[in-house]
C-alpha cells in the first residue's frame, strides 16, 4: 500500500495487479468522483473552454473562477474568497505574506504543508513559536509573553490523523484577545462538517460549509483555508478572507501571478459539485455519517482504540508495537482492505498504525470486509485495546 499502481476501479473497489481491494484510503468523502451528474457536466465545459486555460490568473481569469468564488463566498458566509490550484500553494505563498517579519504561533501538530509555509516565512524574517496541540491555554501563555505586534496563529481544522476538530471558539477567543490573526486549514472538514441548528439531525451539520460555520464562529480576525481536492474531488483550493487581503494576494501571491491554473475539468467539477451539494449534499453526508458510525461501533465492540472522538470519517487505528506495521499492511492487503499506512518516522513510534477513511460511496459490504479484517487483527493482539496507554519507546542509550 505504498507507491502502489492502481490498475482499475469499480466504485470504491480498486484493483492492484490481480488483487481487488475495498478502498478506505480515499479522501473523496462525498463520492463526487463517481457522481454521474458531475461527470456528465464536464464535456460541455470542455467544449466551451478547451482542456486548460493557459494564462495565469493575473493575465486572464476565465469567468468560471469568478462564478466559483461567488458561490463559495455565499456558501461559507465569509466576506470574500480567492481560489488557487492547491492548499500547498496557498500555505507557501500566503503565510509569509500575512506573517511579514512578525511572529507565527504554530500548532505543534499542524500539517506538514502549514509547517513548510511557516518555514518559508521564517526564511523571510518571521519568528516561529510552537504551541501544544489542542491547548489554547498554552497559546494564551505564548501570546501574553510576545512583544511583537504582528502575530499570526496557524493551525489545522479537522485533524488529518485523529479526525477530531479543535476547540475553534477557544482558539479564536485567545487569538482575538491578543490581536492575533487566526489562520485555519480545514482541508478535511470542508464539505463534511457544516452549520448546525434546529432541524439538523446529522451531527456533521448541514451544507458542508466548514469548521467556522460548524462552530457558529465569525470570520473576525480569522482566515479559513480549504480545498476542493477531498470532498469535491477537484484540483482547486481556496482562501476565505476579507476583500483587502484578497486584493493584496492578487498582486503579491506567486500562484495567482505565475502558476498555471487548474484544468477546466476541475473548474467544471467544482461548479457541478456546488450544485450537487446544494441539492443532495446533506443526504450524502447522512450516508457518510451512517457508514462511519457503523465502523466506529465495530471498533468499540472489538475493544479497539482509536483517538477519534468526533465521529468524523477519519479513523486512526494505532498498533500496539510499531515494528508490526509492515506485516499488518501485508495482512490487510491480502484480506482485500486498502488503507493509509502511518509508519515511523511519518508519525511518532507510539502512533504508528493505519488510517481508515470512509466515503459516502463505500458500501456496507465493504465495511463488513474491513470489520472482519480488524476483528482478526484484534484477536491476534496486534491492535491497541481501548484504554491501553502506548508502550513507552526506550532509546538505544
Amino acid at each position: 500500500m505504498v507507491d502502489a499502481v492502481i490498475d482499475e476501479i469499480d466504485g470504491r473497489m480498486i484493483r492492484v495487479g490481480d488483487q481487488w481491494l475495498a478502498d478506505f484510503a480515499s479522501c473523496n468523502y462525498l463520492g463526487f468522483d463517481l457522481d454521474r451528474e458531475i461527470i456528465d457536466a464536464v464535456p460541455a465545459y470542455l467544449d466551451a473552454w478547451g482542456t486548460h486555460p493557459s494564462w495565469s490568473r493575473l493575465l486572464g481569469s476565465p469567468v468560471l473562477y469568478e462564478q466559483i468564488e461567488s458561490e463559495l463566498t455565499e456558501l461559507l458566509g465569509c466576506e470574500d474568497s480567492l481560489v488557487l490550484p492547491t492548499i500547498t500553494h496557498i500555505h507557501l505563498s500566503v503565510i509569509p505574506l500575512l506573517a511579514a517579519s512578525g511572529t507565527i504561533f504554530l500548532d505543534a501538530r499542524a500539517h506538514k504543508t502549514i509547517y513548510d509555509g511557516c518555514q518559508a516565512a521564517r526564511a523571510r524574517g518571521a519568528a516561529v513559536r510552537r504551541f501544544r496541540f489542542e491547548d489554547p491555554d498554552h497559546l494564551d501563555e505564548l501570546l501574553s509573553a510576545e512583544r511583537d505586534p504582528t502575530r499570526l496563529v496557524c493551525m489545522d481544522g479537522v485533524n488529518s490523523m485523529t479526525g477530531n476538530p479543535p476547540d475553534l471558539p477557544a482558539f479564536a477567543e485567545v487569538a482575538r484577545k491578543h490581536g492575533a490573526l487566526l489562520y485555519v486549514d480545514d482541508a478535511h472538514g470542508f464539505g463534511v462538517i457544516g452549520e448546525r441548528g434546529e432541524g439538523i439531525a446529522n451531527p456533521y451539520g448541514s451544507m458542508g460549509n466548514s469548521i467556522v460555520r460548524h462552530f457558529d464562529e465569525t470570520y473576525d480576525n480569522l482566515i479559513l483555508v480549504g480545498g476542493f481536492s477531498k470532498a469535491y474531488s477537484s484540483l482547486l483550493a481556496f482562501i476565505a478572507c476579507p476583500t483587502p487581503v484578497k486584493d493584496l494576494l492578487k498582486v503579491a501571491a506567486p500562484p495567482y501571478l505565475y502558476s498555471g491554473p487548474s484544468p477546466v475539468a476541475s473548474l467544471a467539477t467544482v461548479l457541478a459539485g456546488l450544485k450537487v451539494n446544494r441539492e443532495r449534499g446533506d443526504a450524502l453526508r447522512d450516508e457518510l455519517h451512517r457508514l462511519t458510525t457503523r465502523t466506529l461501533e465495530g471498533l468499540e465492540r472489538l475493544d479497539v482504540h482509536t483517538p477519534n472522538r468526533s465521529g468524523l470519517p477519519i479513523i486512526e487505528i494505532p498498533l500496539r508495537h510499531h515494528e508490526q506495521i509492515d506485516s499488518v499492511g501485508r495482512f490487510l492487503f491480502e484480506k482485500g482492505v486498502y488503507v493509509t499506512l502511518a509508519a515511523y518516522p511519518l508519525v511518532p513510534k507510539d502512533e504508528v498504525g493505519f488510517r481508515v477513511q470512509l466515503t459516502s460511496a463505500n458500501t456496507d459490504a465493504e465495511v463488513d470486509t474491513l470489520l472482519s479484517a480488524l476483528e482478526e487483527l484484534a484477536g491476534r493482539g496486534v491492535l491497541r485495546p481501548a484504554g491501553e496507554l502506548p508502550t513507552p519507546i526506550r532509546s538505544a542509550a
